[in-house]
């Protein structure tokens, strides 16, 4: 099956605990044993009990429906724009680098980014070391930073391809890495997601933090693709 567009892959797992090493051991706040169910039949699950739930809590009066419109909107203006400022301030500032990297909440706390329920990983991308993200189980992702996720991240194809075929997952998406660089893929749970640092692109050293935050996209982030210059 094809990804990209809807699916993608991977070669092995980083040494984070939720990460893989091609043995998954994930503990995500999941039923392991549930059977399997089409992609479709688990999300309209999930939003026609999130109706239901919204639906209790202004019958309750517990929020209002103005309310519960003013965080929806809030929501689906979150873009990968957050994510890219994160980056590019990471790609001139080497404190700023160093503080991502070992304490990644922290970090896009300065740029009034809060995410006090969920712990914040930053995975830098290198010559010789390739980060992926991926949601095995379901589709967590750190929408603070990079909005709604994309469609095929959500995908069972993605989701199931990836963590045993990354680098052929990786082609489709047009990301050829040479075999001398390891790839790591990197599985998010309830309570733990991650954002790729991608690698400062070759010609980008004398560029503004402004014109290097145009060059970092969504995907990027996720680490199925890499920063391209020409973008500029």
């Amino acid at each position: 099956m094809s990804t990209h567009g809807q699916d993608h892959h991977k070669d092995h797992h980083d040494d984070h605990h939720h990460d893989h090493h091609h043995d998954h051991d994930h503990h995500h706040g999941h039923d392991h044993h549930a059977p399997p169910q089409p992609d479709d039949k688990v999300h309209s699950y999930h939003q026609m009990l999130g109706i239901a739930v919204k639906e209790l809590l202004i019958e309750k009066g517990i929020v209002t429906a103005e309310e519960v419109r003013r965080m929806v909107e809030r929501r689906d203006s979150i873009t990968p724009a957050n994510g890219a400022k994160v980056v590019a301030r990471a790609w001139t500032d080497p404190a700023y680098r160093d503080r991502l990297l070992k304490d990644a909440n922290k970090a896009v706390a300065e740029f009034g980014i809060e995410m006090p329920t969920t712990h914040l990983v930053a995975l830098e991308n290198t010559e010789k070391l390739h980060n992926v993200v991926v949601c095995t189980l379901c589709s967590c992702y750190p929408r603070d930073l990079l909005g709604l996720p994309p469609s095929w991240y959500k995908s069972k194809a993605y989701r199931s391809r990836v963590v045993v075929e990354p680098r052929a997952v990786l082609t489709e998406f047009g990301t050829s890495l040479p075999d001398d660089v390891e790839v790591r893929v990197h599985d998010s749970t309830a309570d733990m997601r991650y954002l790729v640092v991608p690698r400062r692109p070759a010609g980008a050293e004398g560029m503004s933090e402004e014109q290097l935050t145009a060059l970092i996209t969504r995907d990027t982030m996720i680490g199925v693709a890499q920063v391209d210059l020409s973008r500029q």
